[in-house]
């Protein structure tokens, strides 16, 4: 496997500084014909989770590439770095669980190589940014011909850090989940899937209950955010197949206290709510 034509990159680096400039200087330094697609670099700072689950989301719709993601509180330690290959494509950055859910997502880690080879870094590695002095300029080699053998030790894809994956339940007519995401708009991407709410006769038209700790609420399950009135909640299936929950032009994590993590049921609701 040698040779792409993109490359995608995805941090927790923010856009207030150089950083995201400063390693597609890299890239393009290294390979000048590959276009790097920003998946983006608004995670939230250090949350391993929340980029792992937007990779996973993105790439099925992304072509054959090498996939670059940092997200890496642990940068400097010996927590090692890898270049790891998927599917159609190669993912390149920490050893952290941080592409473990993508790489599932394109079909399972099929070979892995610990970062050692330093001929492919830069020549200068500062201890606090691995994404521009060693990630960035390895999956440039890599998509300019380098062959993946190159990037350094192979090690057993049994060995790489995997997080847990994503918790949903169903049975007896109940779905039980967590919340997965809060998206920049303050919708509530839930782990349980549209066809598991289906399979408990959840389904577009109807409603449902939400429950989370003492808490519960009825919300319609609509197909979109338009179908209630501005500043009504709706459950709705999102764009990944998944149950998410938003308010129509507001902030549904904030009104209902949903972070990341919290777990949660639904239920069909025993009464109908009004179209």
């Amino acid at each position: 496997m040698t040779g792409f034509r993109y490359l995608s990159f995805l941090t927790d680096y923010g856009l207030e500084d150089g950083f995201v400039a400063a390693c597609h200087g890299v890239g393009a330094r290294l390979a000048p014909h590959v276009a790097i697609i920003d998946v983006t670099h608004l995670v939230p700072a250090g949350d391993i989770r929340r980029g792992a689950a937007v990779l996973a989301q993105t790439v099925p719709y992304l072509p054959p590439a090498v996939h670059v993601a940092v997200v890496d509180p642990g940068v400097g330690t010996a927590r090692r770095g890898v270049a790891v290959a998927a599917g159609d494509s190669v993912f390149v950055g920490p050893d952290n669980g941080l592409l473990s859910w993508a790489m599932a997502a394109s079909g399972g880690a099929t070979r892995a190589f610990s970062l050692t080879n330093r001929q492919l870094w830069l020549d200068r590695v500062t201890a606090t940014f691995h994404g521009r002095d060693i990630f960035m300029p390895v999956a440039a080699h890599l998509a300019a011909d380098t062959d993946l053998t190159a990037a350094g030790e192979e090690i057993d894809v049994g060995d790489l850090v995997t997080l847990p994956a994503p918790e949903r339940v169903v049975r007896d007519g109940t779905a039980e989940g967590e919340v997965l995401t809060v998206d920049r708009f303050g919708n509530v991407q839930l782990t349980i899937t549209a066809s598991d709410a289906a399979a408990i006769g959840v389904t577009p038209g109807g409603a449902m209950l939400l429950r989370s700790g003492r808490h519960q609420l009825t919300l319609p399950y609509r197909d979109m955010f338009g179908a209630v009135a501005p500043g009504e909640l709706v459950a709705y299936p999102d764009s990944a197949g998944l149950v998410s929950i938003a308010v129509n032009g507001g902030d549904a994590a904030r009104r209902l206290g949903l972070p990341a993590g919290a777990r949660v049921t639904i239920t069909a609701a025993p009464q109908t709510i009004p179209q």
